[in-house]
């Protein structure tokens, strides 16, 4: 296996370097004409277009023609319906790619030309993965089923992927060794009934293997899949498991040598994690299950797929969830049904829609179970680490020093999680009373003050439903007496689902309230200093609801993204504060005289990590400062918790450098 991967690497080496070194490659931003042939079917981007990878054939620039075949990724509007195989013509920008498979990124803003017809292989196989996707109905269930059966995700929402991330069920919707080897199983399992010997069923599943390959397209991360299944059956057809791992040695080097990208592959260290822990770990963790054999032989499989894998999940998603085996228990025994059943509906989709039909409204059940598991257990709390190589080095030692102390497993479990909890316990955010809180969502705004027994008063939600949701879950906010959205741009109202998803909302700030209002809720005043009718109507930020706040324990003056004309019009009206909850994210355009009669004890600017627009300016930072105000910064802090006591302040930041892992 070494000597697999050492040749692997050196022809990556050389693929790589060749990549580089092609025509293309000498004509990064510049426009040309292609002509290129379709390799991986069209998906849909965040952005509304389309992304898939071709060859390049022939390209013009400055009426110069090169001809090459080089694989590139195309950027288009347009078509979401054309097949590998096809040839495709157009206009586009030659930008340089970070995918390391392609030797640059075409951007193409006009119409792609189709030049040519798909084979009729490619649009037999097209028509039958159209077909299930086609009939498989509307909601969860009906993005799932394409997904399970056939690696097709293109119907699933943000929000549905989310939550099968969160309960580690991702690995259902693409295309895995599981799928192969239930299929593989279904097919042995037929044969037995028409072909007596064994080498001819062999030969017949092999057959339905590649049809398989064939429908799913032979991508990488398929062929992959592939070669693991047949580790796993080679396993259960010997009964010797020691024998598969030099099984499982040689189908990692065949991986790296026919394709030596997959070594830089996460997806391609899962698998043989997953594999081999279904080898190594599996029948120790059946065997010291102290339940009924085939209870244990359902648990065991899932436990040490998911403990194998754990290290590198963390490391990529920066979070790891225990409900993630109850998940997929609960989903384990759906997926040969739907996968079995949907293959078959697939199949004769072309020919026998009304069999599709009833064959999809059957698996509609399971796949609507599968769903319902995902979205309750999405709700569950997970175990969130904020740097991913320290999470992979905690959970991979973890898991070591468990397998070495295996003897004593019940021991040395039930003190890990005693550990996790307690540390988790003393990390928790916010710890304790807190009186006003700054959410952490990214480019935005959004800020609670406690009124306690779960009640807060929220003032703008972010861009993001999701975090502002997490946010205020983690708060323990059920019920908000008063929201106040200072103004309509996005990143202060895109999440407003978010705060409606679980929490009761009394009355509503938005564009109604002028300058003068006043409100008391619980020992809170509130009194709004801004918009005044009429004035600067022509620029949203300027008008922002901005009020103060003041209670018997601290002074808090929210701006909203009130520039400097505003600002300078509010310098009588407002004294010395607290807390100072900075105008526009700490942008440049600040009026510093109402900075200096301010004089906040600290200032909260809600700004996100890396942001295009330069927030928060280092003028405004350097102001504050010298104002000698403790400078707050969510994109350096993360969420902020300010406890409050007769106007003395104490400071819980999300993102201490203590805090290595949370419950989320």
């Amino acid at each position: 296996m070494v000597v697999a991967i050492l040749v692997g690497a050196t022809a990556m080496s050389i693929r790589q370097s060749s990549l580089e070194s092609s025509e293309i490659a000498h004509h990064f931003n510049s426009s040309i004409e292609f002509s290129a042939q379709i390799i991986t079917d069209p998906m849909a981007t965040s952005t509304g277009k389309y992304s898939f990878t071709a060859r390049l054939i022939e390209f013009t620039v400055d009426r110069k023609v090169f001809h090459l075949r080089v694989p590139v990724r195309v950027i288009s509007r347009n078509p979401s319906n054309v097949l590998p195989g096809q040839m495709i013509a157009g206009n586009a920008r030659v930008i340089e790619s970070s995918e390391s498979r392609v030797s640059a990124l075409l951007l193409v803003d006009k119409e792609i030309a189709v030049t040519t017809k798909p084979s009729r292989w490619a649009a037999a196989l097209g028509s039958i993965r159209s077909g299930l996707r086609n009939h498989s109905g509307e909601g969860d269930a009906g993005a799932l089923i394409p997904g399970m059966v056939l690696g097709d995700t293109s119907k699933q929402t943000a929000d549905f992927k989310d939550a099968m991330k969160r309960t580690g069920l991702t690995h259902l919707v693409a295309v895995s060794g599981a799928n192969f080897a239930i299929v593989s199983s279904f097919v042995l399992w037929c044969m037995q009934f028409f072909i007596k010997r064994t080498q001819h069923r062999l030969l017949a599943t092999a057959i339905a293997l590649s049809c398989f390959i064939a429908l799913v397209r032979p991508s990488p991360s398929v062929l992959r899949a592939a070669a693991m299944a047949a580790v796993l059956l080679s396993a259960q057809a010997s009964k010797r498991r020691t024998d598969s791992l030099p099984a499982l040695g040689f189908a990692i080097a065949a991986v790296v040598i026919g394709d030596p990208w997959q070594a830089q592959d996460a997806g391609f260290a899962l698998s043989v994690l997953a594999t081999a822990g279904l080898l190594l770990l599996a029948p120790v963790i059946e065997e010291k299950l102290p339940t009924h054999k085939k209870l244990a032989g359902a648990l065991a499989p899932p436990i040490a797929a998911m403990l194998f894998c754990s290290p590198i999940l963390v490391a990529l998603s920066g979070y790891l969830s225990p409900m993630s085996i109850v998940a997929n228990l609960l989903a384990a025994p759906f997926v040969a049904p739907i996968t079995i059943l949907g293959f078959i509906a697939a199949l004769v989709s072309p020919v026998a829609p009304l069999l599709t039909v009833a064959l999809v409204a059957v698996i509609r059940i399971p796949a609507a179970l599968i769903a319902g598991i995902a979205r309750r257990i999405a709700e569950f709390p997970v175990l969130t680490i904020h740097n991913g190589k320290i999470g992979f080095l905690i959970v991979a030692i973890s898991i070591v020093f468990l397998w070495l102390f295996k003897k004593n497993w019940r021991t040395t479990t039930a003190l890990f999680i005693v550990a996790v909890l307690a540390l988790t316990w003393i990390q928790r955010w916010p710890a304790g009373d807190w009186q006003i809180a700054n959410c952490d969502v990214g480019q935005g705004d959004a800020m609670v003050i406690n009124l306690h027994h779960h009640r807060g008063i929220v003032i703008d939600v972010g861009p993001d439903p999701q975090l502002m949701d997490r946010c205020l879950h983690q708060l323990g906010i059920t019920e908000i007496p008063l929201l106040i959205l200072t103004h309509i741009h996005a990143d202060h109202v895109g999440g407003l689902q978010g705060v409606k998803k679980h929490c009761r909302v009394g009355t509503t700030w938005f564009g109604n309230i002028n300058a003068g209002t006043h409100a008391r809720i619980d020992d809170i005043d509130i009194d709004v200093k801004w918009p005044q009718q009429g004035e600067f109507d022509d620029n949203p930020n300027n008008s922002s609801i901005a009020a103060t706040f003041t209670s018997p324990n601290f002074t808090l003056f929210a701006a909203g993204d009130i520039e400097p004309p505003v600002q300078a019009q509010l310098i009588s009206q407002i004294g010395h504060v607290d807390i100072y909850k900075v105008a526009h994210h700490g942008s440049r355009y600040q009026d510093f005289d109402l900075m200096r009669e301010l004089s906040p004890s600290v200032a909260v600017i809600s700004v996100g990590t890396g942001n295009s627009y330069g927030h928060p300016a280092p003028s405004t930072i350097s102001a504050l400062t010298q104002l000698h105000a403790k400078v707050l910064r969510t994109d350096i802090d993360g969420a902020v918790a300010i406890r409050a006591k007769r106007h003395r302040l104490s400071i819980q930041r999300s993102k201490r450098w203590a805090r290595l892992f949370f419950w989320s």
